[in-house]
């Protein structure tokens, strides 16, 4: 790990004053601190915003839910009213890492994850999103990459959060010195590789993810989220699927089916929701939900287990968030 130096900030202004000539913010620094040990990254300052009170909690009005960068993945798991109306959110907050690091991390942090390819990990590998023009997932170790949507990288999306997020149409706000106060859609906030491969997602180097927003669900809206991986394993997923129903009545009126560590960047299945939409949820229409996800999979040489556990994660969620299947116990987390 190189050295550094450490601005420990209070408030937005003052971190934002820390943030030049290649700072970086430390929240939770449960991903920073790996990836400093492992050379991929190597901040001269470290910016600590862990002390800025007016960035933690959960925050509901009559409009939607506005949750805190440093809120953190247990306090959003345990909160009443987000395992009530927002349960996608809750359960992938809920079953991310272990629980004591759901004690650390920060949903804006889980949402900031960098790439978990061992390849761009490793300083041994200098690979397309270092600059390169080679990527070494292709011939080589690739059975946790992306089966979808991969071009010239078939890293995937890392953050359980996202997942959530996107089937809940949230937005992400984001604050610099210069520019002030935007907010971004989660479906626009991830650059795909094939667009840039340098970069992971719109934040620019001055800006501070401040809070995330989420509209408030429809009458009749169910949601849920599973996580398949490694037996006993607190990893990240191998799939992992966000459903959100908005049910009339036995029909599902609009159905939203997203998808983690299918592709780059964060997943949302149009063909898995035509399968829904306008019909009862049922075994058969919950199964061919599944299926219709995988249109234009395309599985590398070591991966194509996916494309048979994708179908089966997304089936049992659907059936989960409809209320007619219990959490299965073979889901990880």
């Amino acid at each position: 790990m190189n050295s550094f130096s450490l601005a420990d900030c209070t408030s937005v202004d003052a971190a934002l004053a820390q943030l030049k000539n290649g700072a970086v913010i430390k929240a939770g620094g449960v991903d920073l601190l790996d990836r400093m040990k492992n050379g991929t990254d190597q901040p001269t300052r470290l910016v600590n915003i862990r002390n800025i009170k007016e960035l933690r909690g959960v925050h509901a009005t009559d409009q939607g839910l506005t949750i805190g960068a440093l809120t953190t993945l247990a306090e959003i798991a345990a909160d009443p009213a987000i395992r009530a109306h927002y349960t996608v959110l809750s359960d992938a907050c809920g079953h991310a890492a272990t629980p004591h690091i759901r004690n650390v991390a920060t949903v804006c942090g889980n949402i900031l994850q960098g790439l978990q390819c061992w390849y761009f990990r490793s300083a041994q590998f200098e690979c397309i999103r270092k600059g390169k023009d080679q990527c070494f997932a292709f011939s080589g170790l690739n059975q946790y990459h992306a089966i979808m949507d991969y071009g010239g990288c078939p890293s995937v999306a890392p953050s359980s959060a996202a997942v959530a997020l996107l089937a809940l149409d949230a937005g992400i706000e984001l604050v610099s010195a210069s520019k002030g106060k935007r907010s971004v859609a989660i479906k626009d906030f991830y650059v795909q590789p094939d667009s840039n491969p340098h970069r992971f997602n719109v934040k620019a180097e001055d800006e501070i993810l401040t809070a995330v927003h989420i509209p408030l669900p429809k009458a009749g809206t169910r949601s849920a989220y599973q996580k398949y991986g490694d037996k006993e394993s607190h990893d990240w997923a191998l799939a992992d699927a966000g459903v959100v129903l908005e049910m009339d009545g036995a029909v599902c009126r609009r159905a939203v089916v997203t998808m983690g560590a299918a592709s780059p960047v964060v997943r949302r299945s149009a063909e898995a929701e035509a399968e829904l939409t306008g019909k009862p949820i049922t075994m058969e229409t919950a199964r061919a939900a599944g299926h219709a996800a995988m249109t234009g999979a395309m599985p590398l040489s070591m991966n194509a287990y996916k494309v048979q556990l994708f179908p089966v994660a997304i089936y049992r969620t659907v059936l989960l968030a409809a209320g007619q299947m219990d959490r299965d116990p073979g889901a990880a987390g």
